[in-house]
C-alpha cells in the first residue's frame, strides 16, 4: 500500500488510469443493456433484474465495471502523479460515461418532465409531472410522479430551456447532460484555487473529486443537478478566498453562492461558512456583520431576482418536503427509525418510529450546524490562522453533517462534502474517513436506478444502527477522555 505523500510509480499510475477507463466502458455497456432507457420498466426485484433481456450480462458489466473503477480511484487517495495528470484521466473516464444513457437513477426524466411543465405556464411546484400532463411521465420513477419539483427556479429555467431547446426527450436529456458537464468544469476550474488557499496539493484534491466513481456515473452520466450546485458554490467560494471583503468579490461571490441555492437547496448549508470567509481582517462581530452582510444582500438579491423573472417565486420550499417520500436504510435517521419499528413489531407494537427518528435527525442537524459554526467563528477569533482552511473545512463538516441526519440519502449526495473536504483536510491520511463512505455508496446503485438498499432494508438498517451506535459511543469516550486530560 502507499504511504501518504510518497510519489506515485509510472506503473501504478497507469494501471489505474487504464483500468478505470476499462469500468467506465463496462458501465457505459451497462448502461446500454439495461441502463434507465426511457422505455425501460421498473424492476421490483433482484430475480427480476436478472431475468431481464440481457440482465445476466448487464449485472456481469455492472460489477466489473464498478470494480474497477472504485478500485482504480481508491488505488490512489493519497494523490496523482501531477494535477495534470488527474485531469487529463478523470476527463478520459468520463468520455465512455458521456455517450452513456441515464446511469443510476431516472432523476433527468423528472427534470425534463418539470422543464416542460414550466414551458405550459404550470408551476412544477404546485402540481407533480403527471397530473400537468407530461407526455413523459411514463419514464419518470413511479414515486416521483406526482411530486412537486424541491429544485430552485434557477435549474427550473434551465430544465425549461433545455426542453425548449431540444424539441423532445432526447434532445432535452442531452442538453440536460451538457449542463451536468458544466457544472463538473466549474468544479474543475474551483479546484485548484481552494487547494492552493487551504494549503492542499491540488492534485490530491482534483483526483479524490474529479476521478470519484459517483461523479463520472451519478453527475455526468446521470446527469444529476447537484454537480452545477456545486461548481457554483465552490467558484463563490473561490471568489472569496482569493479577495476577502473586497466589494466585487462579495458581490461575485453572492451572485454565485444565490445561484447554488437556486438550482438546490442543500447550499444554504454553507452559506453561514461563507460568511467568515468572507471577513477581511481580524475576524470580530462588526467585520462579520459589515462582510457577511454584503455577500447575504448579494445571494438574496439573486434568489429575488431568479424568483421574480421565472415567475415561480419560493414555492419549491414546499417541494422539498416531498422528497422524504422515499425511505432507505442508508439514512442514518431512517435506519434507526426502522429498528425500533423492527423490535415494535416483536413485541406486539407499530411505533411508526421513522417519522419521530427523521424529525429527531433535524433537530439535532440544527443544533450541530450551529455548534459547528461557533467553533469555527471561535478559532478564527482566537488565532486567525489558516483562516480559509479552517472556513472550508467547517462548510465541509456542514454539508456532511447535513447528508447523515437528513431523511433521505441518496448515492451522489456524498459528493458535497467529498468536495469541500478534499480541499480542506491537509493530512492524505486523514481524508480515508470521507473518502471510504464515497467509495460504499459508488455501489449501492444499478445502472437502472435500482438502489440496493432496496433488497437489504432490515440488514442495511441493523448495520447501519449499530454504526451510529458506536460513533455515538466513540464520541462521548473523547469527549470524557478530553475533559479529564491535564490542563
Amino acid at each position: 500500500m502507499s504511504e501518504p505523500d510518497a510519489p506515485v510509480r509510472p506503473v501504478a499510475a497507469a494501471l489505474a488510469r487504464y483500468a478505470g477507463l476499462a469500468g467506465a466502458v463496462l458501465l457505459t455497456a451497462a448502461g446500454w443493456l439495461g441502463g434507465a432507457l426511457p422505455d425501460a420498466p421498473p424492476r421490483t426485484t433482484l430475480a427480476g433484474l436478472w431475468q431481464a433481456p440481457h440482465g445476466p450480462v448487464t449485472l456481469g458489466c455492472w460489477l466489473v465495471g464498478t470494480v474497477l473503477l472504485v478500485g482504480a480511484w481508491w488505488s490512489l487517495r493519497w494523490g496523482a502523479p501531477s494535477g495534470r495528470w488527474a485531469y487529463l484521466t478523470a476527463g478520459l473516464w468520463s468520455l465512455p460515461l458521456l455517450a452513456a444513457p441515464p446511469l443510476g437513477s431516472r432523476d433527468v426524466y423528472s427534470y425534463a418532465c418539470q422543464g416542460w411543465t414550466w414551458t405550459q405556464g404550470v408551476s412544477p411546484y404546485r402540481v407533480g409531472v403527471a397530473a400537468a400532463g407530461c407526455p413523459w411521465t411514463g419514464s419518470v420513477s413511479p414515486i416521483w410522479r406526482d411530486t412537486p419539483a424541491p429544485y430552485g427556479p434557477f435549474f427550473v429555467l434551465l430544465a425549461g430551456l433545455a426542453v425548449l431547446a431540444g424539441g423532445g426527450l432526447v434532445g432535452a436529456i442531452v442538453l440536460l447532460r451538457l449542463v451536468a458537464v458544466a457544472g463538473v468544469l466549474l468544479v474543475a476550474a474551483a479546484l485548484p484555487g481552494l487547494a492552493r488557499a487551504a494549503g492542499v496539493p491540488a492534485r490530491r484534491a482534483a483526483w479524490l473529486v474529479l476521478a470519484c466513481p459517483l461523479v463520472g456515473v451519478h453527475l455526468v452520466a446521470g446527469a444529476h443537478n447537484d454537480v452545477l450546485a456545486l461548481g457554483l458554490l465552490l467558484l463563490g467560494l473561490l471568489a472569496l478566498v482569493r479577495r476577502p471583503g473586497t466589494p466585487r468579490a462579495l458581490l461575485v461571490a453572492g451572485v454565485l453562492l444565490g445561484l447554488a441555492v437556486a438550482v438546490k437547496a442543500v447550499a444554504v448549508v454553507v452559506l453561514p461558512f461563507a460568511a467568515l470567509a468572507a471577513v477581511s481582517g481580524r475576524h470580530t462581530w462588526r467585520a462579520l456583520l459589515r462582510d457577511g452582510g454584503r455577500l447575504a444582500a448579494a445571494v438574496l438579491g439573486t434568489l429575488v431576482v431568479l424568483s421574480l423573472a421565472t415567475g415561480l417565486g419560493l414555492g419549491w420550499v414546499d417541494g422539498l418536503g416531498r422528497s422524504g417520500d422515499s425511505q432507505q436504510w442508508t439514512s442514518p435517521p431512517t435506519a434507526v427509525g426502522f429498528v425500533i419499528d423492527y423490535a415494535g413489531e416483536a413485541a406486539g407494537r407499530d411505533p411508526h418510529a421513522v417519522p419521530v427518528t427523521r424529525v429527531v435527525g433535524l433537530v439535532l442537524l440544527a443544533g450541530l450546524l450551529v455548534a459547528l459554526w461557533w467553533w469555527v467563528w471561535t478559532a478564527l477569533r482566537r488565532s486567525g490562522a489558516d483562516r480559509q482552511r479552517v472556513a472550508l473545512f467547517g462548510g465541509g463538516l456542514a454539508l456532511a453533517a447535513t447528508v447523515l441526519l437528513a431523511p433521505v440519502f441518496h448515492p451522489w449526495y456524498a459528493v458535497w462534502p467529498l468536495a469541500l473536504l478534499a480541499v480542506a483536510v491537509v493530512s492524505p491520511a486523514r481524508t480515508v474517513w470521507f473518502v471510504a463512505p464515497c467509495a460504499v455508496a459508488s455501489v449501492l446503485t444499478l445502472p437502472d436506478g435500482t438502489n440496493l438498499a432496496r433488497f437489504t432494508k432490515a440488514p442495511g438498517a441493523v448495520l447501519m444502527t449499530v454504526l451510529v451506535v458506536a460513533v455515538v459511543v466513540a464520541g462521548v469516550r473523547a469527549g470524557l477522555r478530553r475533559r479529564h486530560l491535564p490542563r
